[in-house]
């Protein structure tokens, strides 16, 4: 794994070799990474699911009939 300052250092250095009109391309490309980094939804753990606090977990188990989309399309689009 890299050293953080020798990836920046060595990140640098590689755009410095670039000529003047991609260093727009790598800002904008950089401005990309970062709105994903500041948007992405926090994901919680399984291991932190708890169906006291998480009413779509209570329901898991409670249907033990058949199916539920029996006759789904008759019933929304008729015979």
């Amino acid at each position: 794994m890299y050293d953080v300052n020798t990836l920046k250092e060595e990140l640098i250095e590689e755009i410095n070799k670039l000529p003047e009109d991609k260093l727009r391309e790598v800002l904008d490309f950089v401005g990309y990474l970062l709105s994903k980094v500041h948007s992405a939804p926090a994901v919680e753990p399984e291991e932190d699911l708890d169906p006291s606090r998480d009413p779509i977990l209570k329901m898991i188990g409670r249907v033990s009939h058949g199916s539920l989309a029996k006759d789904i399309d008759k019933e929304l689009y008729g015979e």
